[in-house]
């Protein structure tokens, strides 16, 4: 079986990580889905942090939680 050293849903770094990706990508996402009142909730939640910073920052958080044995 392929190591998963990167998917750990039991782990809550992995989930604060995951979270700000998920953000990032529904509201970078706006134009395609047209959720508009969503996406205004979210950026308002993350004090309208840039999608692109909200995404890279959750990669690294996951990245660096896969490089912690």
């Amino acid at each position: 079986m392929a190591d998963l050293k990167y998917f750990k849903p039991k782990s809550l770094t992995w989930w604060a990580a995951t979270v700000p990706v998920a953000i990032g990508g529904m509201v970078a996402g706006e134009p395609l889905h047209g959720w508009v009142e969503l996406t205004q909730t979210l950026r308002s939640m993350t004090g309208d942090v840039p999608p692109a910073m909200l995404i890279n920052a959750g990669l690294a958080g996951i990245g660096l939680r896969g490089a912690v044995k």
